[in-house]
């Protein structure tokens, strides 16, 4: 609601990605023992585990604030903020694998791209900007 600021948050370090490498370095362990895998194919499939592994690590925290005059973000090292006056629409892109990027478009007509880690739930984030009279626009599975 106007008036009110809302806030969203969230961590790196989650139960859900201690729960996926938990299962994923079982079954290439697995794989190894009871099915005698080459530990070296193990091994390379184990990389694309590694920035997981390093969020878990690290734990860190992104998130977004959003009050009647502002827009701001961070994410790790980055962050940023707009004036609500600045931003002409919001466009919020549905892909192909149900996440969803947000693009602020700009009165000047510049586009920024909010980082996917900030962002709130869709529906819930959607709701806040058209209580603040932030046209959003909706696009689902466009290829480009």
């Amino acid at each position: 609601m106007p008036g009110d600021g809302y806030s969203f948050s969230r961590q790196g370090r989650s139960p859900r990605v201690l729960g996926i490498l938990i299962c994923v370095y079982a079954a290439l362990l697995a794989a190894i023992l009871f099915l005698d895998a080459a530990w070296w194919l193990m091994a390379l499939l184990v990389l694309p585990t590694l920035p997981a592994l390093h969020d878990l690590y690290r734990n860190p925290e992104a998130g977004m604030d959003l009050d009647d005059r502002t827009l701001s973000w961070r994410s790790g090292r980055r962050s940023g903020a707009l004036a609500l006056s600045d931003i002409a629409r919001l466009r919020l892109d549905t892909r192909w694998d149900f996440s969803v990027r947000a693009t602020a478009v700009l009165t000047s007509g510049r586009r920024i791209r909010l980082p996917d880690e900030s962002l709130p739930p869709h529906r819930e984030f959607e709701a806040e900007l058209l209580a603040r009279d932030i046209p959003v626009e909706r696009h689902h599975f466009t290829v480009f």
